[in-house]
């Protein structure tokens, strides 16, 4: 790492004393990594993250009053795009059971107790690689998100974004259509909406959202009722709350 990386200011989220310990002695031997704060709770754990802005949050899992799944998604979905890129997400915890929920919560890594020097050091180096991404010069005005990390039988497959073609609502999940295929993903349509760059997706209702070079044409039938024509020929409805968005396309 060259003298001018930026270090990664680093917020712990952990219960047990010790691990928290541990976890910053670990820390210390792997360089640029400066630590900001520790939270004992999933409460506290907010309220630094949005206090501090950190880079990066090393977050167990099972803590009092809020658990580490629901701070990575409360985090993912309300996080202010004026602060820059949310921080990055490595779940360090005892537990074996909640990989997939994590990945679908975008986290970085999964690493299990006792997490050994050189893994954690691992997993931070990929937090540097996709840090770098948000920070290179044609993405610097950009913290939308471009990949997700999706459940597909025994595996995790990486969806770009680029690739999304429309996304739909089905109950807790989301559908992420592309190249033929589709995935679901653990996700509200309002958190993923937050996190999609608008200049490439447009919601058009509040259970599609459809990547804007798909829609062929808009139009309405004779009650006034609006539809967007996708390049598939399909017509999906536009909701009242996002038709000014979904107008203002024929002023461009």
């Amino acid at each position: 790492m060259t003298g001018e990386t930026p270090p990664l200011r680093t917020l712990i989220a952990d219960d047990e004393p010790l691990a928290v310990e541990r976890t910053q002695l670990l820390c210390a031997g792997i360089p640029g990594v400066v630590l900001v704060g520790t939270a004992s709770d999933g409460g506290a754990a907010l309220r630094l993250a949005d206090a501090l802005t950190p880079d990066l949050i090393l977050l167990d899992i099972a803590m009092p009053d809020v658990d580490g799944m629901s701070v990575a998604r409360g985090i993912a979905e309300s996080w202010d795009k004026a602060k820059g890129a949310p921080p990055a997400i490595i779940f360090v915890t005892a537990f074996d059971g909640f990989a997939v929920e994590a990945f679908d919560l975008s986290a970085v890594d999964y690493l299990l107790k006792p997490v050994s020097a050189e893994r954690l050091a691992r997993a931070i180096e990929r937090v540097r690689e996709r840090r770098a991404i948000y920070t290179a010069p044609e993405a610097a005005a950009s913290s939308y998100v471009t990949e997700f990390w999706v459940p597909n039988r025994t595996e995790m497959v990486r969806v770009a974004v680029a690739d999304i073609e429309r996304i739909d609502a089905e109950r807790d999940y989301v559908r992420l259509s592309c190249c033929g295929r589709s995935y679901l993903l653990h996700h509200t349509m309002t958190g993923i909406d937050a996190r999609l760059d608008p200049a490439m997706f447009i919601r058009l209702h509040r259970s599609v959202i459809v990547r804007r070079d798909r829609i062929k044409s808009l139009g309405h039938d004779r009650a006034g009722a609006w539809h967007a024509e996708l390049a598939d020929g399909e017509a999906v409805r536009i909701g009242r709350t996002y038709l000014a968005a979904a107008k203002d396309m024929l002023r461009k």
